[in-house]
C-alpha cells in the first residue's frame, strides 16, 4: 500500500454531537452512530458528518493496545443548526495541520489503511502525530458499507 496525502491547514470548526469512551477491545462505533443517527436526520439531514476521535496521548499508536480507552464522537459541523439540543455536546477541531488520506471502501475494511498511515507512513515521514483530534470526514459521497463509499481521514500532524 502506497498512499499519498495531502497536506491542509484545516481553520477550525466547532461540532456538535454524541460522545462514548470506548476501546477497540470494546468498540461501540455502530451503537454511537445508531443512537446519533436520527438526533442528525431531525437537525441537519444533509449535514457532513464527523466520526471523530480523541486519544489520551500522541504516542497511542506507538504503545497501542485493544484495551486502551480513547473518545470517540459522532458529530455535524453546529453550523449547520440554528438550535444545539440538550442531547448533544461540543467539541472543538482546532486550527492546526493535518495529513490528509482519501479511503474508498467500506468503513469495516479500512483497518490495513489505518495501520499503513500510523504504522508505516507516519514514523517514515517527517511528521509526528499532534496532541489534536482525528477525525474523519463523510460527505455525500459517503455511503456506509458500500464498496463504492469514499471518506477522508484527516491525521493531526506536527514537524518532528
Amino acid at each position: 500500500m502506497n498512499l499519498k496525502p495531502r497536506f491542509e491547514t484545516f481553520k477550525g470548526l466547532v461540532l456538535i454531537g454524541l460522545h462514548r469512551r470506548m476501546s477497540m477491545a470494546q468498540n461501540q462505533t455502530f451503537e454511537l452512530w445508531k443512537e446519533f443517527g436520527p438526533l442528525r436526520k431531525a437537525l441537519a439531514p444533509e449535514a457532513n458528518l464527523y466520526a471523530v476521535e480523541v486519544y489520551p496521548d500522541t504516542d497511542f499508536f506507538q504503545k497501542f493496545s485493544p484495551l486502551r480507552e480513547f473518545e470517540k464522537w459522532a458529530a455535524i459541523s453546529k453550523s449547520n443548526v440554528a438550535e444545539v439540543p440538550e442531547a448533544l455536546s461540543e467539541i472543538e477541531i482546532p486550527y492546526g495541520e493535518y495529513a490528509v488520506f482519501s479511503y474508498r471502501g467500506k468503513p469495516s475494511e479500512a483497518q490495513a489503511t489505518f495501520q499503513y498511515i500510523y504504522g508505516e507512513w507516519l514514523p517514515k515521514s517527517d511528521y509526528e502525530m499532534d496532541a489534536r483530534p482525528y477525525f474523519a470526514l463523510m460527505d455525500e459521497s459517503y455511503k456506509g458499507e458500500d464498496p463504492d463509499s469514499k471518506e477522508e481521514f484527516w491525521i493531526p500532524i506536527k514537524k518532528k
